[in-house]
């Protein structure tokens, strides 16, 4: 029997149930040195996974063993979800104890309590905060998440007062997992876009 996989394209959901309905767990593209994987669709089900957010795209390192993969997508799922609902319990989870921030900003403090203190003053200033997962890559024992934050400033930020301003920019963070922990993590986001759609920088 033949089975035709849907493109890269296609959203993680479409190829997550193209899959299981033809009774696969992963889909192994030996061509290509990375592959589309769907299987945490249906294992995190399983575990109660469903409130994390899902990648819109996956690709995976066919070199990775399942359970690596679905440990180091899972620790990444619920770091990306802790910036879409602010649960610090899931921030706890995803990260190590010794974790490193490795772009940390200045008067920030290094280690966990870090994305804490930054999603807080974040979420004050934007209640309605969204974090979508554009793309995810797994690669050895690296993560990269593309981000895409999206809401309205009707809080404070910097003393200024939000008057609802459409909030829409991207981050990327790449993400060194170790026993299905993130240990380390390296960001980078677009912040002047942030900053002008705010109204505290002048757009050119």
């Amino acid at each position: 029997m033949s089975t035709q996989f849907p493109a890269f394209k296609k959203s993680f959901k479409a190829l997550t149930s193209a899959m299981i309905a033809a009774g696969f767990t992963t889909a192994l593209f030996a061509t290509f040195p990375a592959v589309a994987i769907g299987a945490t669709g249906s294992n995190l089900s399983a575990q109660g996974q469903d409130n994390l957010v899902r990648p819109d795209t996956l690709i995976v390192d066919s070199g990775l063993s399942k359970q690596q993969a679905r440990e180091q997508i899972l620790a990444a799922r619920r770091y990306d979800t802790f910036w879409t609902n602010g649960d610090e319990a899931l921030a706890r989870s995803a990260l190590a104890s010794d974790f490193m921030d490795r772009t940390l900003p200045p008067g920030r403090p290094q280690g966990v309590e870090c994305p804490l203190i930054a999603s807080k003053g974040f979420r004050a200033a934007v209640p309605d905060l969204h974090c979508e997962v554009e793309q995810m890559m797994v690669v050895g024992n690296r993560v990269v998440s593309h981000l895409r934050f999206s809401g309205h400033f009707t809080g404070i930020f910097n003393g200024v007062k939000g008057k609802g301003q459409s909030v829409n920019f991207i981050a990327t963070d790449i993400y060194r997992i170790n026993n299905g922990k993130i240990v380390e993590n390296w960001h980078l986001e677009d912040n002047l876009t942030f900053l002008q759609q705010v109204g505290l920088v002048a757009k050119h």
